[in-house]
């Protein structure tokens, strides 16, 4: 089932809804305890739900083989249609065996919720080695994104999906807003143009540096922070949202910003995660996309621009969403400003901008980040959140 919309088309064409109606749910309740049941891990559920709003549109279930390969491969759909990041659900070989094409299995979440339905088209096997090397460029498994593709089962189960209902997400209730409703907003407020930031990591000054020069050339910005799962020494999402929150309160005009969660899990695959994040926003509405330093990377993995390099392999306007490029920023104590090397003459020794690791190390320490980094109101709430004082 598809949904007619305004604004940007989705990708594909047509927003994808495999939101189970009413009916439909009350059915496939009934049939729960005659179904084979798989126990989706975090990523899985995520990716169920992502493909039930439509956000992985034109995607409806989990990728057959032709598909899979075709991605892994080319970054395109079987018909070329452009897509970089292969949806899959791996099982291992005694959970697939039994397993009939053609039959329903029942979807449950890491607690052991019932929470979907797939209707198995196929199931086959996969090459790992050739997954990791081709979407994460290294087979190495100390990449996290890696290490998943190892540690998950070797046989793909394939096949249109259904999530039973939406529920609202139990941290983060009222940022809730899926493609359906983020278009509505944005068609409301007249926005015809609007630029998409993701983000895993805490807001500090660079980033709100590149939100704002988009700002001065779209009409909105969709800030739309990845609250599935992460790594486990990344900031945690609540923290990330109550420092928005802030921003968007002290700092930004709030009539030109909407701020929302992205339900998706990190996949850390860089250059080509980075196309997989612009799709998603082309998804929800967006027209725009910010692509920073090191887009989705991690570790030394990935060029410092390779994920902006990567949309030099499409051709114009086949994405159907426009890349916004950025260098990385700093303060400048020349220029007394946020500036990157293309606006600013400073040497290095005139330019501030502090790594991840040094400013989690101030924190820990109590310490306030300098406020050329950070805004003090931010850096006060990450000093309460990594000493694990209340909020």
């Amino acid at each position: 089932m598809s949904i007619q919309t305004d604004g940007i088309a989705p990708h594909g064409g047509h927003l994808i809804n495999r939101i189970a109606t009413p009916a439909e749910r009350e059915e496939f309740i009934e049939q729960q305890d005659h179904l084979p049941r798989i126990q989706l891990d975090e990523r899985a559920t995520s990716d169920l739900v992502m493909i039930a709003i439509g956000g992985f549109s034109p995607l409806n279930g989990f990728m057959e083989q032709a598909e899979y390969e075709s991605v892994v491969e080319d970054m395109r759909f079987v018909n070329g249609l452009p897509w970089a990041i292969p949806v899959t659900l791996s099982v291992t070989e005694e959970v697939a065996e039994p397993l009939k094409e053609g039959s329903w299995i029942r979807l449950d979440d890491p607690t052991g919720r019932f929470i979907g339905v797939l209707e198995l088209t196929q199931k086959y096997r996969y090459n790992k080695a050739h997954e990791a090397v081709n979407v994460y460029r290294t087979d190495d498994i100390n990449h996290p994104g890696v290490k998943v593709v190892y540690e998950q089962g070797p046989i793909n189960l394939a096949g249109p999906i259904w999530l039973l209902q939406r529920d609202p997400h139990p941290y983060f209730p009222t940022y809730q807003v899926d493609p359906v409703e983020s278009r509505k907003r944005f068609k409301e407020k007249g926005w015809k143009t609007v630029v998409g930031f993701q983000t895993r990591n805490p807001i500090h000054r660079a980033h709100e540096y590149i939100q704002k020069c988009a700002l001065e050339i779209v009409d909105g910005l969709f800030l739309h922070p990845l609250v599935g799962a992460t790594k486990s020494d990344d900031i945690p999402a609540d923290v990330r949202m109550r420092c928005y929150e802030i921003m968007i309160d002290l700092y930004f005009p709030q009539d030109r910003v909407i701020l929302a969660i992205n339900p998706s899990a990190m996949r850390y695959a860089g250059p080509r995660e980075a196309i997989f994040h612009a799709l998603i926003r082309k998804n929800y509405g967006c027209t725009h996309f910010i692509v920073g330093r090191d887009h989705a990377g991690v570790g030394d993995y990935y060029g410092t621009y390779d994920a902006q390099y990567i949309f030099d392999e499409f051709k114009p306007g086949e994405l159907g969403i426009v890349p916004m490029m950025f260098e990385h920023a700093f303060y400048c104590t020349r220029t007394q400003q946020m500036a990157t090397t293309k606006t600013s003459p400073s040497s290095k020794e005139e330019r501030i901008h502090l790594s991840g690791t040094k400013v989690r190390e101030m924190l820990r320490r109590g310490e306030l980040p300098p406020p050329e980094f950070s805004r003090p109101e931010v850096a006060a709430e990450l000093i309460r959140a990594v000493q694990g004082q209340p909020a």
